[in-house]
């Protein structure tokens, strides 16, 4: 693998606001110098970027520091006596010019020291250059400092002429242990890529000498690099980035054992986003959360790409939010939308989550050591799960290796097949029954049982796993937390986008009942994965006929207060597809399908009005005799008809003429064909973090 200082190239930031001198008076010019010479002397070097670049960071402190004494003394000259200080013009340009050099200093040494250690290590030699030239312009600037032209006393002038040799005798310096250490962590990732698994005692001195010494600075590594990752427009750069997540994902289970984030980590964001209100444009249509990756499909809806791949990955051609009919399955990346709401986290000092990659890139190429480096990761985690009788694995070490394949799982669909190719989904299942026990194990446990079911191959894995679809069952009824409901319930969603997967789903009557229950009861999110499900599963036949045996009628007239439209939608798709004992058990929501067609959204108007044309079409005059005592029910039947979607329309005006037929004592009305539009889709973001 040829790892090249070139690829790892300084980030670019945008230019800060200071930058703009244009507006600082004389004065103000040199107070904004020593405040900023004063900030790059306080800067807290971390020990491991210290190593890296000690005498370079502490060489440019160094002269900072003297030339902020410079810009005392002439301060003090200007407010002492400032009648009697002349000042040449060209002083303040060459001033204007020093203080943006300062400030990509201090920019540069915030970066190194902030970011991630082994891409500084990767780019020394870049880094070294940046510095060396940053010097080189400090130098340009003091050989045409006006000196001779300014009143300072000798010791001040000894320290210009002092800075001004420094930087004119200034060398780019790397050290021998560095670029030795560079070669080191190189030479792994070639082995790596080779499918030789590096040895324990070689990554511990490299990861010792980088002081990366436990889970959690591993965790904070991993997280540099991906926002690295972020920063990179070129495929190559991006590929060594990955390969160094990777190698640090790897090392963090070997070195330091498996381990879930602490609680204070995990519910940051969870605080954080519910402490503040996400604006409507930033949250995803499907899941109405926080878009982590915003995508614009074909007919330019943007939604979050975990959630709309789900979308498509079970089945659906359509566009969620307006019904119709994608031209393409292309994702393109809606980039600007991505920036603000990354700007809009950072104020607001929420976590904002990038999905990384560990296999493959943009441009479908994929990284060998990337690739390598998953699959002996889960090597690792699979065989610590399988235990050994000697030494069985303590509880919190199984649920940390859990966690692990529940973020490697997020990932991509490269390590989702590493985990199920290596035998994960059976070990999984045993831990779906052990909420009382340990919840945090079973949230963990059915979270990558989601997640790995996004990969086609794996849903049918899963499906023929012994003890699988009971398991998901026993979560869905009797889960510890809403959370472990929720991600089963999505569960059986990404599963039942299979036809054949779907009917097996429906002949289980703890999956449906424990849909229903948590549709009924469950947290607002919760209960719209249940309902996403039930309406996947309300596809088939056969299976509306469990549904409606488990109460799913009831259950969606219940939701239809909190959640129209969604509730709606089930009833519609259960009674379409129910027959005679359907409208029997939807008969007592015909008034509340009529508040809906009242009061309603477009969409679920729409739905409403379909409903109600099968209803009455199926059910006969005493249906048609329960709308018609809807009080204002033609006014509003036709307010719909004027100006409802197209769809609506037509539903209403059909409505109409069953009831005038049935007023005019005739029964029945036209035939029409009928499709139900799909609304409801799973709140729970599926790559769950």
């Amino acid at each position: 693998m040829a790892l090249s200082p070139e690829t790892f190239t300084t980030r670019k930031r945008r230019p800060a606001a200071s930058f703009n001198t244009s507006k600082l008076s004389d004065l103000n010019l040199l107070f904004s110098l020593l405040q900023l010479t004063d900030q790059i002397c306080s800067l807290d070097l971390n020990s491991s970027a210290n190593f890296l670049f000690n005498r370079a960071s502490c060489s440019a402190i160094r002269k900072t520091q003297l030339l902020g004494v410079v810009f005392e003394d002439m301060i003090r000259s200007s407010t002492v006596n400032p009648d009697s200080v002349v000042v040449p013009h060209s002083l303040f340009l060459c001033l204007e010019e020093m203080y943006i050099v300062l400030h990509k200093i201090k920019t540069l040494i915030e970066d190194f020291s902030n970011g991630s250690r082994f891409n500084l290590l990767m780019q020394i030699e870049i880094v070294a250059d940046t510095f060396h030239r940053l010097t080189g312009e400090l130098s340009t600037l003091l050989d045409v400092f006006p000196i001779q032209e300014l009143t300072l006393n000798d010791d001040v002038r000894d320290l210009v002429l002092l800075v001004r040799k420094q930087c004119s005798e200034s060398r780019p310096v790397i050290g021998t242990e560095q670029i030795n250490l560079r070669r080191e962590v190189v030479s792994v990732l070639d082995r790596i890529k080779n499918e030789i698994v590096p040895d324990q005692a070689h990554l511990s001195s490299i990861f010792e000498k980088l002081e990366i010494r436990d889970a959690s600075s591993c965790r904070a590594e991993i997280e540099n690099l991906e926002e690295e990752i972020q920063n990179r427009s070129e495929e190559q750069s991006k590929a060594d980035l990955v390969a160094l997540i990777g190698l640090v994902r790897f090392a963090k289970c070997v070195l330091f054992g498996a381990s879930t984030p602490s609680t204070r980590s995990v519910s940051l964001r969870r605080s954080r986003s519910s402490e503040f209100a996400v604006p409507a444009d930033y949250r995803c249509p499907i899941s109405l959360e926080l878009m982590q990756d915003p995508v614009v499909v074909a007919t330019g809806q943007t939604y979050d790409r975990v959630s709309i791949k789900l979308w498509m990955d079970s089945g659906h051609n359509t566009c969620p939010k307006t019904g119709q009919t994608l031209a393409h399955t292309d994702l393109i990346p809606n980039r600007v939308l991505r920036n603000m709401i990354a700007t809009w986290c950072r104020e607001q000092k929420i976590p904002f989550e990038v999905e990384t990659v560990t296999g493959k890139l943009n441009g479908g190429v994929t990284n060998k050591a990337a690739l390598e480096a998953t699959r002996m990761t889960v090597s690792f985690l699979v065989n610590k799960l399988k235990g050994n009788d000697n030494a069985p694995l303590s509880v919190e070490d199984t649920n940390g290796a859990v966690y692990e394949l529940r973020v490697l799982a997020k990932t991509d669909s490269d390590s989702r097949a590493c985990i199920a190719e290596a035998g994960a989904i059976p070990l999984l299942v045993r831990f779906l029954d052990v909420g009382m026990e340990n919840p945090s194990l079973q949230v963990n446990a059915v979270t990558t049982i989601l997640n790995l079911s996004i990969l086609e191959a794996n849903k049918t894995r899963i499906m023929e796993t012994d003890g699988a679809l009971n398991g998901i069952a026993e979560v869905l009824l009797s889960g510890v937390t809403w959370e472990a409901k929720a991600n089963a319930a999505a569960t059986v969603f990404s599963l039942s986008g299979v036809p054949a997967h779907r009917k097996k789903l429906g002949r289980k009557t703890r999956v449906v009942s424990g849909l229903v229950n948590l549709a009924r009861s469950g947290p607002e999110g919760a209960r719209r994965d249940a309902l996403a499900a039930i309406l996947n599963l309300a596809a088939d036949r056969e299976t509306v006929a469990r549904l409606v045996e488990g109460g799913a009628i009831s259950m969606a007239a219940e939701v239809m207060a909190a959640m129209p439209e969604e509730g709606v939608t089930i009833l519609e798709a259960v009674v379409k597809r129910g027959g005679l004992v359907a409208v029997a058990a939807a008969y007592a929501g015909i008034k509340r399908l009529g508040a809906v067609l009242r009061e309603g959204s477009e969409r679920a108007r729409e739905s409403a009005a379909a409903t109600l044309v099968t209803m009455c079409r199926k059910g006969g005059s005493e249906v048609v005799g329960e709308l018609a005592a809807v009080p204002g029910v033609e006014r509003i039947i036709w307010e719909l008809m004027a100006v409802g979607s197209v769809r609506g329309r037509r539903k209403a005006a059909t409505l109409l003429r069953i009831l005038r037929r049935w007023a005019a004592g005739l029964d029945g009305g036209e035939s029409e064909g009928m499709s139900t539009t799909t609304m409801i889709t799973p709140s729970t973001t599926t790559l769950a973090p």
